[in-house]
């Protein structure tokens, strides 16, 4: 199955889309997607990566394991070389990530440094560093270390707090009571010799140094911050200690010490920038440092800890070899002629059933007594040729119920005034006059299916220069139940606490980052931009902890202060990176579809086996399985997608955690 079966069927897996609350895109499967999955074809290359990671780069053989451009590093930076004004954060990236600017309300009384725009790729570097205890006022500085290019220590003072010390912070800060009892220097004074120290076009480097540079009470333009240059994953930080230890094969921060050395933070800080622009984006991604990151993390959760230095000699481990070093077992639940694509080895214990009804009776009972456990259903393969007419006929279907019709129109209405009309609600694909009424109509298809449902709902039955239009989307057979499919997507889980708005401008993230309080729960602001030229386009999605923000907001945005015209989110980010990948239908939008005659002798010969039934089935199946789950159970479904003459489908995830609610009432899927 493939993301095209779940959309195709969409309406038939309603209890899957209420159940799992996260969606997410598969690349098209290779040969062995189950052994992709748990890792035995990684273990292939294990041998090819270096047995060292003492500041050592991996050897030339190791790079077909990785793909570079999936990295996120290569993504934001290339592949090239980069240059130090490159490195630096960008002013809209030091407001996301909450760095303090000029004319910010919680920045009045910070001081700045004198900066004066000349800043070059020969600019200086200071790494800096700063602990903090906690007051009755929040957190304060209690010692502040800058480092020099060369790595000599220019400044390092311990700070006494103005405000009742509650917690030292020992463990981290290595400051105690004794330590900050004779110290006299206050905040002032380091601000005032930090000012004098810098000159106007220095760059600071830090590790989340934001923080810094707010227990100092300081602003500063030119920053770089190794926490956000060693990119990682789904807005994820690498820990400094870690990134020592990977690139520079350097330990800081050791157990046995008290707290963390200020000033070798810093100098590390500023090693790893160096190094960034020393060897460029290229090599660090051949690092692979989200694997190593995964490993080590693995290893520190593992009740028998081994030694970090052996876990990070192997990048690669399989999820067999993980579950192994744990002490745990894979359960794997098949059908006997699936068999066999997975290893019998001692972590591992395969269960072959005869079908796909006793794999579910089999998983009911023994997932409960194992951590981790694949469950693989199958059905017999979908052909070719149908599976090639459901793509084209999925390419129709949303090209029809993205566009509408709209009239009629007067003869000599403002054509000009109606296009900016209907491109009000979004972005349009295309606009054409249709002439064979008897009055002109407008067929619109829009980009997004949110601009297409909102002009429904806005222009449908108003009054248009004494005209009362009709706004509709075309009525074929794929449109039939496009009502229900469009409440539906609504309501999808993905969909809860997200807005769409059209007419946004360029300057519309930074004015809504300037209302924080009107818009309570935003975590997310998604601006997509045009492929070709990279601009920003005009709309755009918004997304809220809680559907009531969501609501809140909408009602703001699309009042008479921002005047923007919105609704709440009908297709999820993944959605919209599939359906950009299919390729344009250039049947008309109206034709009515007619299966042509070898589907109809398909399904003739399919029966049962038609897809939506296999579909049903299917979802029913996954449905029961998980009623019987514990709660607290992490649930992950995949559908592999396809590969064929006819060309590759993308795969889709679906990601749940089974909750308590959900198990004291078993009718919620049933």
């Amino acid at each position: 199955m493939s993301q095209l079966h779940f959309y195709r069927f969409y309406l038939e897996f309603g209890c899957l889309r209420k159940a799992f609350r996260h969606k997410f895109r598969l690349p098209p499967p290779s040969s062995d997607f189950l052994a992709d999955i748990v890792g035995l074809q990684m273990k292939q290359t294990a041998g090819d990566l270096p047995k060292t990671m003492e500041g050592s780069l991996p050897s030339p053989n190791s790079k077909a394991a990785i793909n570079l451009q999936n990295d996120p590093i290569i993504q934001k930076f290339g592949s090239k070389k980069v240059s130090l004004t490159r490195c630096l954060l960008t002013k809209e990236e030091m407001r996301t990530f909450h760095f303090p600017l000029q004319g910010f309300p919680d920045c009045e009384n910070f001081v700045l440094t004198k900066h004066n725009g000349s800043i070059t790729d020969n600019s200086p570097l200071f790494g800096l560093d700063c602990e903090m205890c906690l007051t009755s006022k929040g957190r304060e500085l209690t010692r502040i270390s800058l480092v020099s290019e060369g790595g000599c220590c220019v400044m390092d003072k311990l700070v006494k707090p103005e405000n009742k010390i509650l917690d030292h912070l020992s463990s981290f800060s290595g400051i105690t009571k004794n330590i900050l009892n004779p110290v006299t220097t206050k905040l002032k004074d380091v601000q005032r010799q930090l000012k004098a120290l810098l000159p106007p076009d220095a760059v600071l480097v830090g590790h989340s140094l934001d923080l810094d540079l707010r227990a100092l009470k300081m602003i500063h333009p030119y920053v770089i911050d190794t926490s956000l240059l060693y990119v990682r994953e789904q807005g994820r930080r690498f820990k400094l200690k870690f990134l020592a230890k990977v690139i520079l094969g350097k330990d800081i921060q050791c157990p046995d010490r008290l707290g963390h050395d200020a000033t070798e933070d810093a100098r590390t800080t500023l090693e790893l920038a160096q190094y960034f622009l020393k060897y460029g984006p290229k090599k660090i991604a051949e690092l692979n440092l989200e694997a190593l990151a995964n490993c080590q993390e693995l290893q520190a959760a593992s009740q028998e800890p081994r030694n970090t230095a052996e876990v990070l000699q192997h990048p690669n481990t399989s999820i067999l070899e993980c579950l192994d070093s744990m002490g745990q077992k894979l359960l794997f639940l098949t059908r006997e002629t699936d068999a066999g694509e997975l290893p019998s080895s001692r972590n591992c214990q395969t269960i072959k059933c005869l079908s796909n009804k006793e794999v579910l009776e089999q998983a009911r009972v023994e997932i409960p007594l194992f951590p981790f456990s694949i469950v693989q259903f199958s059905f017999k393969a979908f052909s070719s040729i149908l599976t090639e007419e459901m793509n084209k006929r999925m390419r129709i279907k949303w090209t029809e119920i993205t566009t509408v019709y709209a009239g009629p129109f007067s003869k000599n209405c403002n054509l000009r005034a109606l296009k900016r009309l209907f491109k009000s609600f979004g972005p349009v694909q295309s606009m054409t006059f249709v002439l064979e009424t008897h009055q002109p109509h407008l067929c619109i298809q829009y980009e997004v299916l949110e601009a297409a449902q909102l002009a429904i709902e806005s222009l449908d039955g108003i009054l248009l220069d004494g005209t009362r239009i009709k706004v509709q989307r075309p009525v074929t057979e794929l449109t039939l139940d496009c009502d229900t499919l469009v409440h539906e997507l609504q309501g999808d889980s993905e969909n809860q606490g997200t807005l769409y708005l059209s007419g946004v401008s360029e300057t519309f993230k930074e004015q809504l980052l300037q209302e924080p309080r009107l818009f309570l729960g935003l975590e997310a602001v998604i601006l997509p931009k045009d492929l070709k030229n990279g601009k920003q386009k005009k709309y755009c999605f918004l997304k809220f902890k809680s559907f009531g923000s969501a609501q809140r907001a909408l009602n703001i945005l699309t009042g008479k202060d921002w005047k923007l015209k919105g609704r709440h989110a009908l297709t999820p980010r993944h959605l919209h990176a599939w359906l950009r990948g299919l390729p344009p239908e250039s049947s008309p939008p109206g034709l009515r579809v007619v299966p042509p005659r070898l589907e109809q002798e398909a399904l003739q010969t399919l029966k049962v086996d038609h897809p939506k039934i296999a579909a049903w089935r299917w979802g029913q199946k996954i449905v029961k399985l998980y009623n019987t789950l514990c709660p607290g159970t992490l649930c992950l479904i995949l559908l592999p997608g396809t590969k064929s003459t006819h060309g590759s489908l993308s795969g889709l995830g679906l990601m749940g955690i089974k909750e308590e609610e959900e198990s004291t009432n078993p009718g919620l899927c049933s």
